[in-house]
């Protein structure tokens, strides 16, 4: 009679704990900005989120234990990165969201800035036709019609839960502080002479002594401002103080951002640009980014050659990759631009005849020299900082954001009582028809400056499903390289079948037609370099492409998140 009852006793504490357990589990955390992990890979069955920083990707996933959907996860998440992630994460740029709702319907979201209304065409040529890249990459005249904060109330049509929830993460960590990682205090201390330069106000970041690891940043202007969001919405930004604050700061700095400019400008719903590949559908971003269209003829461009049977980073599968890439961007410098204001022709250039006609010229074991490659006859164009953050939940919502300043920390000026950096996003216009811009692209009139038109982007957030459910939820920073690494990643898991994390980690290249010069990291294979070079191609070692950041759905329906280890990105999942 003592066990029963001891038993029914035990019995329920045991469940009464378990239950516990589970709901604890679900609850948000405590986050603690001054100690904190990274986490590159996480499996989880409920939701998950990778970004760039560990502090805005537990921030989201804190947003989905509280009853928020992918949608409300990445506006939080970005909010953060605002914060965080000073050199992209941002207030003062732009952006694009590709996303799926939990009843199938695909959207997009082109929050992506826009030249002022008085800028004009030649607005970076001299009289004697120099082109002054230096005025579209640094201070005031290089900063577009930042678009980042309509692009978040825009994505609010889809969210759960209200904004000041949202924000709110951000706002403590701005205004408390956060220890910065060694990397971030590295980043600082080599910005500190062009922040002296290019600031008419000495911002947070400018500091006596040399920023070290742990040490807390506190932005107390830069929470005031998103105060001003939490408080009055898209108007708390774009009019007002901030207004009066950013436009105050161009007058100091010689830019023409103005009141009427920042009070007009709107994010834009867009029809995604999707298309199939082996019974995938891919839904990646239309124009003013050049990245869902790239994806897609390089994807096309392959899809009936059995790469899949040449293995990962054969010397015939890379160069394969490598004409196809170079093949793409010479459409970019010639078609792409904003379709609001240059009629793109989209449907041609990813055609089956057209892309097959591209292909003519290319010959197995051979380079197809840049000035063979020509843009396509047709009858009738980022320091790479951008940022990206991927985010899935359990009812179906799967949203892939990639988010820009340009350069590493934009124009390098910070809004005078703001507390935010200015992009420089005007350099992604074309400035003079043939003069690159900072990351060597080319570009024409499709890509010419226009007020009120949005510059050309590499951007390429990007979904993919499988029977019309969510599979990969993928992105990138990484200017130029942008395309041709989500290319890589979807061929290294849909056509080699490598794990997530190997499609990844492993060393990527890179190729842009223009200049004519194969870019591969570091731990590429050097037989394979050798080959190329016989084959008559110039290889580059350079630095880290990009931060790949992808959730994978498995097929037990777990999340599985991977985060880069190029740099301090991290994944969260609950």
């Amino acid at each position: 009679m003592q066990k029963k009852l001891l038993l029914s006793f035990i019995f329920p504490v045991l469940l009464f704990s378990c239950n516990s357990t589970r709901k604890n589990a679900n609850r948000p955390v405590s986050i603690n900005p001054y100690q904190y992990t990274i986490q590159k890979r996480v499996t989880a069955a409920n939701g998950a989120v990778v970004s760039a920083h560990a502090l805005a990707s537990k921030t989201g996933v804190n947003i989905l234990k509280k009853g928020g959907n992918a949608f409300d996860a990445a506006i939080a998440t970005q909010f953060a990165l605002a914060v965080v992630y000073p050199n992209a994460g941002n207030l003062g740029g732009g952006g694009f969201l590709v996303g799926r709702r939990s009843n199938g319907e695909l959207i997009a979201i082109d929050y992506r800035e826009k030249a002022p209304g008085n800028a004009h065409r030649d607005m970076y040529v001299e009289a004697d036709g120099t082109a002054r890249t230096d005025k579209s990459q640094d201070g005031h005249l290089a900063s577009g019609v930042p678009g980042t904060v309509s692009g978040l109330f825009e994505s609010m049509k889809y969210a759960k839960l209200p904004v000041k929830d949202l924000i709110q993460p951000a706002i403590d960590l701005a205004e408390k502080g956060f220890a910065i990682s060694e990397r971030e205090a590295k980043a600082l201390n080599s910005l500190q002479d062009e922040l002296k330069r290019y600031n008419s106000m000495m911002p947070a970041f400018v500091k006596t002594l040399p920023w070290k690891t742990g040490d807390t940043l506190v932005q107390t202007d830069l929470a005031n401002s998103l105060k001003r969001i939490r408080d009055r919405g898209a108007a708390g930004f774009y009019e007002g103080e901030t207004a009066r604050l950013i436009v105050e700061e161009m007058k100091r700095g010689g830019g023409i951002i103005s009141y009427d400019d920042l009070k007009n400008y709107k994010a834009k719903l867009r029809a995604p640009h999707t298309f199939y590949y082996k019974g995938y559908q891919v839904v990646g971003m239309p124009m003013p980014s050049s990245g869902g269209v790239l994806l897609h003829q390089m994807m096309k461009m392959i899809e009936e050659r059995n790469i899949a049977s040449m293995g990962f980073h054969s010397l015939q599968a890379v160069q394969l990759m490598t004409e196809v890439q170079k093949r793409a961007f010479a459409d970019r410098g010639e078609y792409m631009g904003d379709a609001d204001h240059y009629k793109v022709p989209v449907d041609l250039i990813t055609s089956e005849v057209y892309l097959r006609d591209k292909m003519k010229n290319y010959v197995p074991g051979k380079a197809t020299p840049g000035t063979e490659i020509k843009p396509g006859f047709l009858q009738r164009t980022e320091s790479e900082e951008t940022t990206h953050l991927s985010v899935i939940d359990k009812e179906g919502n799967a949203v892939a954001v990639t988010t820009t300043l340009n350069n590493s920390y934009g124009s390098r000026t910070v809004v005078g009582g703001g507390g935010f950096f200015l992009n420089d996003e005007m350099d992604d216009f074309s400035i003079k028809p043939g003069v690159p811009n900072m990351y060597g692209a080319i570009g024409g009139e499709a890509n010419s400056i226009k007020p009120g038109k949005r510059m050309l982007s590499s951007m390429t957030p990007t979904l993919v499903l499988k029977d019309n459910k969510p599979y990969l939820v993928v992105g990138t920073p990484g200017g130029t390289t942008i395309p041709t690494q989500i290319f890589q990643t979807l061929v290294n898991i849909l056509e080699f079948n490598m794990s997530t994390t190997d499609a990844v980690y492993k060393p990527k290249f890179h190729h842009q037609w223009v200049p004519d010069t194969l870019q591969v990291e570091k731990g590429f294979p050097q037989p394979v370099w050798k080959g190329l070079e016989k084959m008559g191609y110039i290889l580059h070692q350079r630095s880290g492409i990009g931060r790949t950041e992808i959730i994978k759905i498995l097929p037990d329906g777990k999340f599985e998140a991977v985060a880069d280890t190029r740099g301090d990105d991290a994944a969260e999942g609950y």
